[in-house]
């Protein structure tokens, strides 16, 4: 047993020592012959400690996100799980097998049309090439409900386990492809010329697609399918709808072999949840009408504790941003991209030291015009209790003109 660990520790010691190396500039031939040395063995769970421990070490996300192309180069072809069965992923319904058809479905509209159109736009950028790859492009901007199932849905369960580097550097690159996909839409809109900018933006796009398509398939899902349980599966699978899909829904629902045991845990907890009042400092209520104004309100309300968890939100009918029941619990700075990361925090520490009450910020949505509030909850005695996030769309507030009276005279 001690000779395993040893070895497991080398091998994890040389690996961190080839990722040091591909950032200080060598490139991916010179640490081949290297690598080949370490093939036999690597598995995914290695690859996630190994970015964990740099990550510790001090080196920032950022690096390793830079350094994610050059991981999936070295690794591929290399990686154990890569052939391992994958049972989850071939049973209709299950999360897994979503994931995989929809990057099937992906790889289909970049090979069959987008491919083809960006070729056609060369030859002749005319109007008509203009429109067929703008809705092209539509299409591939479905991808954002991939991602954010991914991120909102799979990410809280690693981090749950500990394994917290490759949600970071994935959700980086996720918002790097958003970023391109915009970025392409935008040139298209406003085509007035610039070929080969936008060739190469397209390109850099499609490109990145299919690089997380791999890094996806071969990295992270066998590491979802060694660490998630049944139970979490099922959570996932129940909260994926309200995200949504991309290019591809679920023909049948999963259905586990075995009973979910929190689901019969909590129709067993319904009862005690229905009995008595809880009193406020002005009037009582019971837990089912709490529940129901707050969903009632035309607001977004979520409640952050003072440690930093998320211990509620609200469920109202025209939502604004997605809310899955999986972020209950999970820290406030997990549940946002690497690069707003310390924004978030900063606005945070402000509130708990009492250098503000509130932050306030707004941006356009669409049809929507969003502002988005961040109050400090202190008790009577002044005491830091929590953060409370309030999001309203007020474009309809901004439309309001004269009077409108309870009574009209």
């Amino acid at each position: 047993m001690s000779e395993i660990i040893n070895n497991r520790e080398y091998r994890q010691k040389v690996l961190k020592e080839l990722i040091m190396e591909l950032h200080d500039g060598k490139s991916v031939d010179e640490v081949k012959e290297r690598f080949a040395k370490l093939i036999e063995g690597v598995s995914t769970a290695e690859i996630s400690e190994m970015e964990q421990a740099l990550i510790a070490e001090g080196m920032p996300v950022e690096e390793i996100q830079r350094l994610c192309d050059v991981h999936a180069a070295v690794f591929k072809g290399s990686i154990e799980d890569i052939h391992k069965p994958d049972t989850l992923a071939e049973i209709p319904g299950h999360p897994l097998h979503t994931f995989k058809e929809e990057n099937r479905a992906l790889e289909k509209l970049i090979n069959e049309k987008i491919q083809p159109l960006l070729e056609s736009f060369r030859q002749d950028d005319n109007v008509d090439n203009v429109h067929l790859l703008t809705e092209a492009f539509e299409q591939l901007w479905e991808i954002d409900k991939h991602y954010s199932r991914k991120e909102n849905l799979l990410f809280p369960y690693l981090e749950k386990y500990g394994i917290t580097a490759p949600p970071k550097v994935m959700w980086g690159v996720d918002d790097e492809i958003r970023a391109d996909i915009k970025d392409v839409r935008r040139m298209l809109a406003d085509y007035s010329g610039g070929k080969d900018a936008l060739l190469a933006k397209a390109q850099a796009a499609v490109d990145g697609v299919n690089e997380m398509i791999y890094k996806e398939e071969n990295i992270l899902f066998p590491l979802v399918t060694e660490t998630l349980a049944e139970d979490e599966w099922i959570r996932i699978e129940e909260e994926s709808e309200e995200i949504g899909y991309t290019l591809y829904e679920p023909q049948v629902k999963w259905k586990p072999a075995r009973v979910d045991v929190e689901a019969k845990e909590q129709a067993r907890g319904e009862q005690a949840f229905d009995e008595g009042y809880i009193k406020f400092s002005a009037g009582i209520l019971k837990p089912e009408e709490i529940n129901a104004i707050f969903n009632t309100l035309p607001i977004d309300i979520t409640y952050v504790d003072k440690d930093g968890a998320v211990k509620f939100f609200s469920q109202g009918k025209e939502r604004i941003f997605a809310r899955p029941k999986t972020i209950i619990g999970r820290q406030v700075s997990n549940c946002h991209p690497p690069a707003s990361v310390h924004i978030v925090e900063q606005i945070v520490e402000d509130l708990r030291a009492g250098k503000k009450d509130h932050e306030d910020f707004w941006l356009r949505m669409g049809d929507k015009y969003v502002h988005i509030r961040y109050f400090a909850v202190r008790n009577e005695n002044n005491e830091f209790l929590g953060v409370m996030e309030v999001t309203q769309d007020i474009a309809p507030l901004q439309a309001i003109s004269g009077e409108k009276r309870l009574v009209e005279e």
